[in-house]
Formats: C-alpha cells, structure tokens, sequence
C-alpha cells in the first residue's frame, strides 16, 4: 500500500515541478538548493503517505462494516460471519432476501426460489431442488423459501468472481462534487501553466538569463497550481464517511457523504426505526371482554383468553423472527406453560403468507391425535373480518373496536380460527370458513431520542415523513408521540386513487402515510423528486429495493434489513435506529461546512503566494520567491487544508439552517469573491513590507515580507475556520490538529530564521525588532480587512441554502 500511495505521489504535478527545481539547482551547481527541495520532496511525500494511509485505514474500517453477513453452520455450531471469511465446505443456510455468498450445491431445500438474472438475465426465479447438481450461485437473490447448501467455490474462483475479474479495468463515474473539483483544478492548472511559460519567456527576453527565468516559471506554477483540492476532497469523503461509521451510519456511496447535508426530506418507516422494534402484548379483548397484560395477568390468564393466545401462536411461525410473534410465543410461554393450549408436538402442513391483496396469513396443522387439520389465521382486523365473512354491523364493530385500541397507540391484530370445507386442502384463505376469536393490542415503545431527533430535524428545515403498514389510527399515535406534525394521513388506497399532479400536493402536505405496500413507496419516492425534494428513504425488505434505488439518499436498515435492500441503498443505519439518520445528516452537513471553508482557505492563500511570485518579476524587481520559499508554506497549506479543517468543529447554528439548495455549486460566487478579496489583502501588506522594510528588494525586506505573508496565512486559516468568514469566531473554535501545524510552522520559522545555513538557503537576514514589529503590524493590518471582508461579504450559507418556508409541508415549523 505505501509503495502505491508513493507511486502516486510521484505522479502529482506540484512534486514533479519541485523535483525539476531541485534538478536545476544542481546543474547550476547549487548542491544546498537542490539538497533542501530534495528534502522538501521527500518530507511532501512522507506527508502524503501518512495522510493517505489514515484514508486507507478508514476504508478497510468501513469495508469491515459493509462485508455481507451469512449465517454459517461450521463444525455444527450456527455463527454468522462476513462472506469474506467463507470457505469451502461450510453450510451456508439461505432464507428469502438474502444474497448468496458463494457458489454452493443445494442439500435442503423448503419452496426455495432464487433470481438468478445477475448471471443469465433471466427474470424469472428459479425453484431450487435437493439431488443431482442442483446449485445456488454467488451474488444470486433468494426470493422465496429456505434452504441449505454446502459452498463448492468462493470470491473470484466463484462464477460471479469470474465474471468480476474482467470488471476490475472499469471506473466509475465521477460524482458532481469531484467534477466540480476537477473543474477548478483544470481552470487553474492551466492558467497557471500558461501564466509560468509567459513569464519564463518574457523574463529570459528581457533579462537574458534563460536558467533564472526557468526557476522564476517553475516557482510561479507551484505557486498557482492548486494540487490540494483533490487531496482535499479524498480525505474529507473518506474520513467523513469513517466519521459517520462512528454514529452508526455507513455510508456505502461516496456522493452519500454530500446528499446527506442537502436533504429537505426523510421518509422513515415506524416500527424498528422510530419505535423499538420489541413488541410487548399490552391487550386482549375477547368476548366482549378486555384483558391488560400486566405481571398479574401472566400469573393467572382467565380461561376466556386462552384461545386468543393460542391461536395467535399458532398462526405464527415456529420458530419466529418477527417481534410481535415473538411476543406471542412469550406470553405463551408465561401464561399457558401449564395448560393443553401449547403444541410443540403439531407438524406444520402448510402456510398462506401475507400478501398486499390480503393482509392476513394463516396456517395449517396436524395434530398428533384428533382432527384432521386445525387453521389459525392473524392479520389486519379488516382482513380478519373479511375472512370471517362477518355481517356489515359486526364488520363495523370490529373496526370500531381496533380502531379504539390503535387510538391508544397500539398494533392491533385480530385472530381467528377455522376448518376445511369438506375436508379438503384449502387452495386459498378465502376457501376456509373462519370464525372469529377476538383482538390483540401489541405496544413498541418509541425510541429514546426520537423526539429530540424529529424536533432537531424540524429546526433545520427538514420535513420528517412517516410510511408504515399499520392501521392509520396507529401511526397517528406514535407520530404524535414522535412530535411529527398533525396532518391528515394518507392511506395506499388513496394514494393509488389519485394521479400524479394530484398526489403531489396531497403528498406535500402530508406527513403520515399508513396502509403503504412496499411497491407504493417508490412511487412516493419519484412523486417527491419531481417535486423538487431531496429524499432520504428508508427501507428493509427486497421490495423497497427500487425505492431506496431511486432516492437521493437509499437508507436500508443495517440489523432487520436484507442483504438487496443494504446493497441498494446508499446509507446503512447500523443500529436502525432514526436517531442515528439524524446524527449522519449532522454529520454530512458538518463535512460540507469544512469543505467549503478549506476550498475558501485554499483559493485565498494562493494569491498572495502567486503575487509576490509574479509581481516582481513585472516590475523589474529581484526575484522575491523561490521554489524553497513556497514549499515551506505548501508544507503549512496542505496538512491544514487536508487535516485541519477535516477536523474542525460543526457551527453551532449547522442544524439551525434549512438545506442547502439541491444543484447549489459547492464554489460558489460568494465563495471566491471573498476568498480573493482575502487573499488580495494579505498580498497587499505583504507588497507594503517589502517596498517599506528595506533600501529597495533586499535581504531584509524579503525577510520581512515572508514573515509578514506566513502571519497573514494563519490570519487566512482564522478567519475560515468560521463560515462567516471572521476571525473572531473561529478563533473561538478549539482546533487540536491546527494546534499542532501552528506549533511546527512556529519552530520551523525560528529555524529559518535562526539557524545560518537554513537562513541563507531562504537568503533571509536577521531581523531587528523594530523590523519584525513592522511585519507583525502590518500582518494585524491584514487581519482587521480581512474581518472587514466577512463582515461585508457576509456567510457563506448565505444564498446558498433553501429558503425557510412555512406551511409547505403542513407544519407552521420552518423547513
């Protein structure tokens, strides 16, 4: 790795032009010149190498955290490790939604159905078999069943790794902030190149000394050519994205980094992201009669609520995943441990599962001894009450029933028993004649945070939306608990109801949509971009796959999500947990901030450099600058542009500010304006030292002008580590890497100017007191314009960001 970073670094233009100086001082015979850029270069590299291999560091963290997990069966213990880590032999066990980690030979197999369209674009699934030479492939989507297989080859020795080798001499396209970044440096480098051969030119023209104009051309292309904005933006995405990893968010897609700080919009789902995700039963309401579940109640269920249970269990999965099954088998477990109610000897003989026509599944068994089959069947009360073939009075009580219950923030399922016409195999739900038992209340507690969290989210300008599959009634609750704005809710029947310019304003001003199927969010999703958004989507399931593709920023849920959903998204919540999601906005916005101001910092100290380097020179002056002088100050200019103002605190009003615009330049005019004005005093103080220091360019005067100019590039950093571009409130800030620069540049300017053999390398001279008051006077002249420039120019955010609207998205709280 570091020999590859040190290649690199040998490629980048500012190292090659320090190189060919050095070169030329040692043609020239000048072995102490050339010895000490030869030292800079090594130093510059070094430094790059330090700087890249941190980058490096964080992304192998952040390539740990992405690994696909597997659950593995090795040496019959069950683990889950990174696929990374397979082998041949082990037992991978497959379930619906996860990819497949490996080339493996199918040895169970449960209505095991896999899309195999990676490899033969073939859309449709194929239904997996036990026996002959039937296998799962790497990088194929399990979309239906469960299975077991034993892996036969694994990464490039796997057909997908095959066809990945021949992958690896693409790249992918550059996001808009890089080609912005690329942009400015093309426009400078060139400029820069261009204005170094006209002046090398005319200086040997006009002077006759060809090999001092080559050195006056070199200095002023080191000092015009801009190599750290690419550095820059590197580190910043890089250790931006390590940084947000931090917080629980792993950001998959660099451009993430960025849309993170611009979004206007997050759509969340509820349970497990807003609520705990561990549902607890909290009623049982059968026969007219409600039961709260309490300790006591555990203690001694009354017998009229033991079918209720029992039938809620046995509509669940055996060994469930889901928390509210979960919860069943747990209040079983407490309440019915000693009763004839529980049946862990009944074999499972078949199943409906739940489908967006019919949110109900039910499920058969075979009891050891007695009737043939029983059916127990759960779902939406609505759903249940259709199956039971209820009476529009009984129908309407029912939903009046769990509609009250839901007011109290509860899910609520209804349950339900029922036989085999004619003792036949039912072909569907709707053939099995179904009698209903009663209703279960289940809670998901909100989690901690969470209101704090909408409350930040509504003071920065951003609409909090909340898309769940619970009864509307129930998402008006938690979303009052969670502080998300009162608003009609929308329903996925009335969404479907309505055409697109409808549902857009419908959309605007609504901010709780229930009844939602997975394939309704994506049309939320491109409904919302088309209204001008940037949308955060959040989604687990192999559904919500196309939505979180078509978001601004996909968001998959790190813990319950599946293995297509977090490869599609962009964001990964590790925790799932929507605090977090804010957290990473934060954080994205903080990343932003930083980068504008060290862009800012990068573009002002380039003019005085590049001033005193050509001014000179026009004005038939001795040389002022060397390639010596400026790569002293890149040594200051690129651990503080890259690592400094990587860590430099958020503002404190960051999440106080609606969005930045979508499309907004990250450079924009604003931007340069003041950081050229910056820029232009410093040189100005610097020129007034030189002309007032000394009789005519000398020693002294040189030597004043370099202190004047090193004192107004920290003048520079001050006033940009705020965004309002004022030194007092980014000196307020405390800053430990900037510290450490400030300190080293201190130590190496006393050695400079100190130490006889370093000082004649620089041709400085000693400097009186009275001399170096000068300097420091006319370098707090610099500073008090430079305040002058924010407080004229005004902060960067200003124009930049969204304007705060009221009322657009149903709530009187700013966006």
């Amino acid at each position: 790795m570091v020999g590859r970073i040190a290649v690199d670094a040998l490629r980048e233009p500012m190292l090659q032009l320090l190189l060919a100086a050095g070169l030329l001082y040692l043609i020239l015979g000048n072995p102490a010149e050339a010895s000490i850029l030869l030292a800079f270069a090594i130093l510059n590299v070094v430094m790059v190498i330090l700087q890249e291999s941190r980058s490096e560091r964080a992304l192998a963290a952040l390539r740990d955290l992405s690994g696909i997990q597997s659950t593995v069966i090795r040496g019959g213990v069950r683990q889950t490790l990174d696929a990374r880590r397979l082998v041949r032999g082990d037992l991978i066990v497959l379930a619906e939604g996860n990819r497949v980690p490996a080339d493996a030979l199918v040895l169970e197999a449960a209505g095991l159905q896999v899309d195999e369209s990676i490899l033969t674009g073939e859309s449709v699934p194929v239904l997996k078999a036990v026996g002959g030479d039937d296998h799962v492939r790497s990088g194929c989507l399990v979309v239906a069943g469960t299975g077991l297989a034993e892996i036969v080859a694994t990464g490039a020795n796997s057909e997908l790794g095959r066809i990945g080798r021949s992958l690896t001499v693409l790249e992918s396209a550059p996001t808009p902030l890089r080609r912005q970044t690329r942009s400015l440096v093309r426009f400078f480098a060139v400029a820069g190149i261009a204005s170094s051969l006209l002046l090398a030119g005319t200086y040997g023209v006009l002077r006759h000394d060809w090999t001092a104009a080559a050195l006056a051309g070199i200095t002023l292309a080191m000092a015009t050519l801009p190599e750290e904005f690419p550095l820059v933006l590197t580190i910043f995405v890089v250790l931006g994205a390590w940084r947000m990893s931090q917080r629980r968010v792993l950001t998959r897609r660099a451009e993430a980094v960025e849309a993170l700080g611009a979004a206007t919009i997050l759509c969340t789902d509820k349970t497990g992201t807003l609520t705990m995700n561990r549902m607890q039963i909290a009623v049982l309401r059968a026969g007219g009669a409600e039961l709260p579940i309490t300790g006591a109640a555990l203690d001694s269920l009354p017998e009229e609520f033991h079918e209720l249970v029992e039938f809620a269990i046995l509509a669940s999965r055996p060994d469930p995943f889901d928390p509210m099954e979960q919860a069943f088998m747990a209040l079983g477990a407490a309440a019915l441990a000693r009763t004839e109610h529980l049946h862990a000897d009944w074999s499972l003989v078949r199943d409906y599962p739940l489908s967006p026509e019919l949110m109900a599944m039910s499920q058969i068994w075979q009891p050891r001894e007695g009737p043939p089959w029983i059916i127990a069947s759960k779902g939406a009360p609505e759903a249940i009450g259709n199956l039971c073939h209820l009476s529009p009075d009984r129908l309407s009580h029912l939903e009046r029933e769990a509609s009250e219950l839901a007011g109290r923030g509860l899910r609520v399922l209804a349950v339900a028993k029922g036989r085999a016409v004619d003792g036949r195999m039912p072909d569907r739900q709707h053939d099995i004649d179904f009698t209903l038992i009663g209703l279960i209340g289940l809670a998901d507690p909100l989690r901690p945070g969470v209101a704090e969290a909408v409350t930040a989210c509504h003071t920065a300008g951003i609409k909090v939306a909340m898309i769940t599959g619970d009864h509307p009634v129930t998402a008006q609750a938690i979303a009052r608990q969670a502080g998300i704005p009162d608003s009609p809710v929308m329903t996925g029947d009335e969404l479907a109801a309505l055409d697109d310019e409808q549902a857009l304003e419908t959309v605007r001003r609504t901010c709780i949509f229930a009844r939602i199927a997975p394939d309704q969010k994506l049309r939320l999703v491109q409904i919302l971009t088309r209204g001008g958004e940037v949308v955060a989507m959040t989604g687990d399931g192999v559904n919500d796959a196309p939505a979180l593709k078509a978001a601004h920023i996909g968001v998959a849920m790190g813990g319950r999500g599946t293995d297509v959903a977090r490869e599609s998204a962009a964001v990964v919540l590790l925790d799932d947990d929507f605090s977090s999601l804010v957290a990473g906005v934060r954080c994205g916005r903080r990343i932003d901030d930083n980068l504008r101001k060290a862009f800012g910092y990068i573009l002002a100290v380039h003019v005085p450099i590049a001033g005193l380097s050509l001014i000179p020179v026009l004005l038939n002056w001795p040389i002022l600058l060397g390639p010596v002088h400026v790569v002293f100050l890149e040594l200051i200019i690129d651990p503080v542009s890259s690592i400094a103002f990587e860590a430099e605190a958020e503002e404190p009003d960051i999440m106080e500010r609606p969005p930045r615009r979508p499309g907004a330049p990250l450079f924009d005019r604003r931007l340069i304006v003041r950081s050229l004005l910056q820029g232009t005093i410093v040189l100005a103080a610097a020129l007034i030292v030189l002309v007032a220091g000394g009789q005519g360019i000398d020693g002294t005067s040189r030597s004043m002008a370099f202190l004047t100019m090193v004192l107004g590039n920290f003048g520079l950093i001050l006033a940009n580590k705020s965004s309002s571009g004022m030194i007092v409130p980014g000196r307020l800030k405390p800053n430990r890497v900037l510290g450490i620069v400030a300190a080293a540049t201190a130590a190496a300017l006393g050695l400079a100017f100190s130490v006889p053999q370093i000082r004649s390398l620089f041709e400085f001279v000693p400097l009186s007191v009275s001399q170096s008051a000068l300097s420091l006077a006319a370098a707090g002249a610099a500073l008090a314009g430079i305040e002058l420039i924010g407080a004229a120019v005004g902060p960067l955010s200003k124009g930049t960001f969204s304007k705060l609207r009221r009322g657009r998205h149903g709530s009187s709280k700013p966006r």
